[in-house]
């Protein structure tokens, strides 16, 4: 790798808000995975639960429908995955299911009890896996066993994860990410905030995020 040349080479925490059911989160993801890559040593990736639609009647409320709610999340889907670079969403096989769109709690809550497990590098694996299983594979993910699918699928210790799943550890830790969103007043997702106060908002380009991280360094 080659070695950024500044007078002083800064540590920086990104600290990425997401909620598994946004697909432009789906199409981010990998590029802020390659940026802590590249920079391993100065680079840090801190995985905080954001929630578009925290309750089951979320899209309800909020489109009027639930029909009208998918309908219109899959022409987000639609628009995601011109912008995921390996266009790897499927709209047309969501559309063709006949279960009612997710809400954010369950998945956002299987990715803080993966966390309990192995901290932020488990939450991001869970929440790749969880953003897979909804986005390309199109299935439920407010079912359990969907979930709990993925966490085996994973490595994790099964048993104690379905045990965290319904903890109150879990809960105060989805509390305190949506806590600190109103903190930084972050209001869409995806967005990542470097060191507590630098904000950069939706699926930006790599070479975008590859800039603002050299400036901050």
């Amino acid at each position: 790798m080659e070695e950024i040349k500044t007078e002083e080479n800064i540590p920086v925490t990104i600290e990425f808000f997401h909620d598994v059911l946004c697909a432009w989160c789906y199409a981010f993801s990998p590029r802020l995975e390659k940026l802590a890559q590249q920079f391993p040593e100065h680079v840090s990736i801190v995985h905080r639960a954001f929630a578009l639609a925290p309750s089951t009647d979320g899209i309800e409320r909020i489109f009027g429908s639930k029909e009208q709610g998918k309908k219109e999340i899959l022409e987000h889907w639609r628009q995601a995955n011109l912008n995921d670079d390996e266009h790897r969403m499927n709209p047309d096989l969501m559309a063709s299911r006949d279960f009612d769109y997710p809400s954010s709690t369950p998945g956002l809550t299987a990715c803080k009890a993966a966390e309990l497990q192995g901290g932020n590098l488990v939450h991001g694996r869970m929440f790749d896996r969880v953003q897979k299983a909804h986005l390309t594979d199109c299935l439920n993910i407010a079912d359990f066993d969907t979930l709990k699918m993925c966490a085996k699928e994973i490595g994790l210790d099964v048993e104690q994860w379905e045990k965290d799943y319904g903890s109150e550890k879990v809960k105060q830790s989805l509390n305190e990410d949506f806590q600190q969103a109103r903190m930084y007043g972050v209001n869409a997702v995806p967005t990542i905030v470097a060191n507590g106060k630098h904000k950069l908002s939706g699926a930006q380009p790599y070479a975008v995020i590859d800039e603002w991280i050299r400036k901050l360094i």
